[in-house]
Order: C-alpha cells, then structure tokens, then sequence
C-alpha cells in the first residue's frame, strides 16, 4: 500500500485503527459504542473500523455484555493469535525460552541446561523450537526474537563484551551465524536492561522518564533509563557498574580479563556468606548452613540460593545480628550506588534481581538511609514489580513494542 499522506482519509482511518487497536489492549473486550466513545469516533464510523480490523485478523467477535440493563452488545477484542513474539534469556546456567501472543500471554516456554562445549547456535535453536512447540507453533510464526545475554554486543565489532562468562558466544560470527539459523528478526540486549523494560512497562518503573535500575544476582548490573530511553553506551557497556572502582576497596585491574571489579568485590554475591560467618548467622534459627529448595523461578547457583535464604531470614527478623547483616549490606550497596546517583540524579531507583529484593523492606530502608548520607541527591528507592522471570519478560515486551507497532500500522 502506498504510504499515506497528511490529512488523507486512509491516514485519518490508520490513526484511528490504531488509537482501537491500542483501547483493545489496554481495556481488554470493548462494544462498539463503547470504543466509539473512548476514540470520539461515531457509531457508523466505529463500526466500519471493527469491520475492517476483523477482516484484517487483527480483532475478534468475542462474546456479548449480557447481564447489564437493555439488549446484549458484541464485544470486541484484540485477536491475541495476529502476531507472536519470542524471547530468549541466556546465563552461564541455561538457556530459558518463552513465546508470547500479541496481547503478552505466554503460550509456550523451555528451559533448557546450559551444556559446556555446545555451539550457541545449537542451544539457541533448540530452546527456541521446543518453546515455539510447545505453543503449538512454528518457528517461522514468529514475527521477532529478542536474546538476552549478560554483557552487550558491542555495535561497532558486533562481539559479546563484558561477559567472559558466557562459553560459546564470544565467536565474531555468532550474530551472521544466529542470523541465518533464525527465520524472523533478532535482536540482542543487555538481560538487565531488559529488566528496567519490564519495570518500565509493567512494573515499578511506569511512568518514570529518569531512573536507575539496580540489579544483584550472579553478577551485579544497572541499567540506566534516561529521558524514557534505555543508555546502552557507545559499546553497549553502559550500566556494568560491577566494573566500578569504589573507595574502601583494593583496586582491581584488567578487570575484562578477571570479569569482576571493585562494586563486584565489595558487594557482591559472594560477599553474603562472609558477612554473614562474621556475625555468626544462617539462614535458619541457630545460625546453621541455609538448605532452601528453589522451584522455577527461583534464582539457580547455589551462591544466590544461599544468599537469598540469609536475606530473606534476616528480613524476616531485623534485630540483633541479623539487623547487623542489613545494615552491612546496605552499607557496601550503597557504596556504588552513591556514585551512579551523583552523576545521573535519578528520579527513582529500581531495586531487582532475587538478591537485593530478598532484603525487602527492611534492606531498602536501610539502604535509602545510606544512600542519604552518601549521594547528594534523594532518589525514591522501589522494589521490583516484577519478579517472576523479569529479564525474560522485558525480552518479550521488547519484542512486543516493536511488532505491535509493525502489526498496528494498518496504512502499510
């Protein structure tokens, strides 16, 4: 179709295709006098929209408002079945894969163990297609697939950078490699980025144009939103604060090569267990070894499972040695933290990642308190919205934003 111009009926009719398509998603079924009178449109220009979706697959008949006074209405809905999208989350551990519908309903996922010595490509392919089957697709259904990975490709090399970790997927070329295996479109984030975009879009985050997202698992991260748009950086890096030197702490050098930092050193993981010993505190009553079972969506290494278990117990009991334990916690995460809200001045800081959140409020207080005395600014210090699979679930948000407005855009 030839691309419309300003003020031309087929614009006008493409604006209000999408202004219905966008209700639809937002409200769920709507009536026809219903969408006519949220979009301003008349009646028989409501209904002639309706028509021309429904016979572009877009919208589906879906029911009647029966129960309410006067004669039944047909309802309207998005047809969830017009588009799906795929996400992929990648750690050291395993590749995880999900497929969604239009609406964002997952219709199909895998979890897939990440084997040593395997091609990326291989992996890849393989969690896809189970994900893809078990949603009763093809592969070739998929409109896009957005990867996460720790790290970032750097645009320039297209090569994986900050992320030393990850077996397999350092080649030069994975991407024409990835690229030729995939039959639909493929884009590459940063996992904790895609994170601050399912805060941003379904989480804490939402209506938020300036904030820092502050992540700890395996690895501590931030992804920094500023002006409502992701700062990725020049090669991608921005936000590895695990990198950042910190006061306090010996400086580590040719960090690439050692894959950890000065932040990472003094507030990472890994650090749990050792101030925990100091207190002489576990994760159950007696300060003995924690033993805490993780179902699917918990975090998988040992280390973040018995971190979250000493967390998630002091938490629980913020007195005495355990409020000790917090008050340490908060203090080294506050450390880093001081620097990024000198320089960026958010509005709000995201605390996510099963490790941070495992604190709850009782570590984001104390951590705001910190943070007071350290950093000039005041930032509003939230917890993370969405917990389950959050890297996974901005990866098929990024994937959605993206189709919708392709599939939304009926003057094509």
């Amino acid at each position: 179709m030839p691309a419309a111009t300003p003020g031309t009926p087929s614009l006008l009719r493409a604006m209000n295709d999408r202004a219905a398509l966008e209700l639809l998603l937002a409200h769920g079924p709507l009536s026809r006098t219903r969408i006519g009178h949220l979009t301003g449109l008349s009646k028989p220009t409501a209904s002639q929209l309706l028509a021309r979706l429904e016979d572009a697959g877009l919208v589906v008949a879906t029911g009647t408002d029966g129960g309410r006074p006067g004669p039944s209405a047909q309802l309207y809905a998005l047809n969830p079945r017009a588009a799906h999208v795929g996400g992929l989350d990648v750690t050291p551990e395993r590749v995880l894969a999900a497929v969604a519908d239009l609406t964002g309903v997952v219709v199909g996922s895998f979890e897939l163990p990440y084997t040593e010595g395997a091609g990326a490509v291989e992996q890849v392919t393989e969690a896809l297609g189970e994900a893809v089957k078990a949603a009763g697709l093809q592969r070739s259904d998929l409109h896009r697939l957005v990867i996460a990975t720790p790290g970032a490709f750097d645009p320039q090399t297209g090569r994986l950078r900050y992320a030393s970790h990850l077996p397999g997927w350092h080649s030069p070329t994975l991407l024409d490699e990835l690229a030729a295996a995939l039959p639909m479109p493929v884009e590459y984030e940063n996992d904790v980025n895609l994170a601050a975009i399912a805060e941003q879009r379904l989480g804490a985050a939402r209506g938020h144009e300036d904030f820092v997202l502050l992540w700890n698992e395996e690895g501590l991260g931030a992804a920094l939103v500023l002006g409502g748009r992701l700062h990725r950086g020049w090669t991608g890096g921005a936000g590895e604060v695990g990198f950042l030197p910190v006061p306090g702490h010996p400086l580590v050098r040719q960090v690439t090569r050692a894959n950890t930092g000065g932040y990472q050193e003094l507030a990472g993981v890994q650090v749990l267990p050792r101030l925990a010993a100091e207190l002489g505190i576990g994760a159950t009553p007696g300060g003995t070894p924690p033993d805490v079972p993780h179902g699917p969506h918990e975090p998988h290494g040992p280390l973040v499972a018995e971190a979250v278990a000493l967390l998630r117990r002091a938490a629980a009991e913020p007195e005495g040695p355990y409020l000790r334990f917090l008050q340490s916690y908060a203090t080294v995460l506050a450390t880093g933290l001081a620097s990024l809200v000198a320089v960026l001045d958010p509005e709000v800081v995201v605390l996510s990642g099963a490790v941070i959140t495992a604190g709850g409020d009782p570590l984001r207080a104390l951590l705001e308190a910190e943070l007071g005395e350290l950093a000039p600014a005041r930032p509003r210090l939230v917890a993370g919205q969405v917990r389950e699979r959050p890297v996974l679930r901005g990866a098929l948000e990024s994937a959605l934003a993206a189709t919708r407005e392709e599939v939304f855009d009926t003057s094509r």
